[in-house]
């Protein structure tokens, strides 16, 4: 009998041990939610089933089996028991929303590490540890909390059907591991959100950044922390050379502002690369592209290398594609890529999203170290899917027996290797038009409830 204001433990309920997570709980580490838990003085008042540490990993497991309701993770989770009822939905939505943000947040913070090291030179250029920075929004439940705080998109036809949440990430590029990320209301500009990822980024990373980061103040900043740069340019900034390099390159320099150009003042010494391409087959074709780099040893880091190094920023947008595509997608019953209908719900859903990709990745990593090939040469799709199907299999006693049931599983993963990647065009299509429905309105968001029956709204012509 558990005395009146103690929650038990999972350990303690026996069948609501959530059995199936064992893998989840020893990939992420078993200790660490308590732990969390206590450090935050999370403590239930009365006797309750669903208890912090219960629905800690319960939030968790949403983030690998994204395609089930809340009651069928639930369910998933934990084995049948004859005479044990399983929890409602609304009590699960309350035990969710009492954990809040916080306990989801800081668990990550603890388990997120970076997966490249020198000895894996996939995720290095000549001692410099690949990182990117790159935005993406995801499509919320249509609900007037979230519609309030991250506001919907604009467009020429009126606002966007989804209200969106912007997330801004750090990635390592050599394992697809996301690193950090910010979230803020999808009107926000993703370069505001840069100063959210500063404490991440270290003097030991190599940041490559697309046309829309670049700005002198962003750059002095960041150079100025240590961290060494490759972004690409837009059009506009005049940059004369000052010293042309033996590889084609030259060392110019970045103003505050026009004034101060004119004037040459608070200049900031860059290296640029200017480049086109000849094959008419390529997106960008005849357009000259300008990359900006702090690397300015050209006998070290050479032109070409620099060139083709800045396009394996693309690796960004593939975890991205992992994240919205595979792993969250739309489905039917599932109107929005993520579940939650009020704003603290979908910043705990995203950190569940976020750390359960990472626990993919990080035995994608260890698979792949195993195997001696890179970690992007395996498949995400297979390695997520093989995770899903193992998961519930693994033996929830000793150390051992779970050490036989991770080998296998990396073993496994190690089978799932990708062709070598294709020459490949991609044009700045779409696949499919708009509607030719009239759009949903602000009226029609909710609809007002009918006040007659079908039967009562009928009326036949004579």
């Amino acid at each position: 009998m558990t005395r009146q204001g103690h929650c038990p433990t999972p350990q303690a309920l026996g069948p609501i041990d959530l059995q199936r997570l064992a893998g989840l709980q020893q990939c992420i580490g078993s200790a660490r939610p308590q732990q969390v838990l206590t450090d935050l003085g999370r403590r239930n008042r009365s006797h309750c089933r669903l208890t912090h540490e219960v629905m800690l990993w319960v939030v968790l497991a949403t983030g690998v089996l994204t395609d089930l309701p809340l009651r069928e993770v639930f369910r998933h989770a934990s084995r049948l028991i004859p005479g044990r009822r399983l929890p409602g939905r609304a009590g699960l939505c309350r035990a969710r929303k009492r954990l809040g943000v916080e306990p989801v947040r800081r668990l990550w913070q603890q388990v997120v590490r970076p997966l490249a090291f020198h000895h894996r030179p996939s995720g290095y250029y000549k001692g410099w540890h690949l990182v990117g920075i790159d935005s993406t929004v995801l499509d919320v439940p249509d609900s007037p909390a979230n519609a309030r705080v991250f506001g919907r998109p604009a467009g020429g036809r009126g606002d966007g059907a989804f209200p969106q949440v912007r997330k801004l990430s750090l990635v390592e590029l050599g394992s697809h591991a996301e690193l950090a990320f910010v979230l803020k209301p999808c009107a926000a500009s993703e370069g505001s959100m840069v100063a959210g990822l500063r404490r991440q980024l270290r003097p030991d990373m190599l940041l490559l950044c697309d046309r829309n980061f670049f700005s002198y103040a962003r750059w002095h900043e960041l150079s100025g922390r240590g961290v060494q740069l490759l972004f690409r340019l837009q059009r506009g900034p005049k940059l004369e050379p000052i010293r042309r390099l033996a590889d084609g390159s030259y060392l110019a320099h970045i103003y505050p502002t026009a004034s101060d150009r004119d004037r040459d003042r608070q200049g900031m010494v860059v290296r640029v690369i200017r480049y086109t391409l000849d094959d008419p087959q390529r997106t960008g074709h005849g357009e000259i592209h300008t990359l900006l780099t702090t690397l300015s040893d050209a006998a070290t880091y050479p032109a070409t290398e620099l060139i083709l190094l800045y396009h394996d920023r693309w690796e960004q947008e593939l975890v991205y594609d992992e994240q919205k595509t595979h792993q969250a997608p739309r489905l039917a019953g599932k109107e929005a890529q993520l579940r939650s209908e009020t704003p603290a719900g979908v910043v705990q859903e995203l950190y569940a999203l976020s750390l359960a990709h990472y626990v993919t990745r990080a035995l994608m990593a260890a698979a792949a170290a195993e195997a001696g090939i890179a970690p992007v040469r395996l498949s995400f799709v297979s390695c997520l899917r093989i995770l899903r199907l193992r998961l519930p299999e693994c033996p929830s006693g000793e150390w051992a027996s779970w050490r036989g049931w991770y080998e296998s599983l990396l073993a496994e993963m190690g089978q799932e290797k990708l062709p070598p990647r294709r020459n490949r065009i991609n044009p700045r299509v779409i696949k499919r038009k708009m509607s030719k429905f009239p759009k949903k309105r602000p009226p029609h968001r909710p609809a007002p409830p009918l006040k007659k029956k079908f039967v009562e709204a009928i009326v036949l012509e004579t």
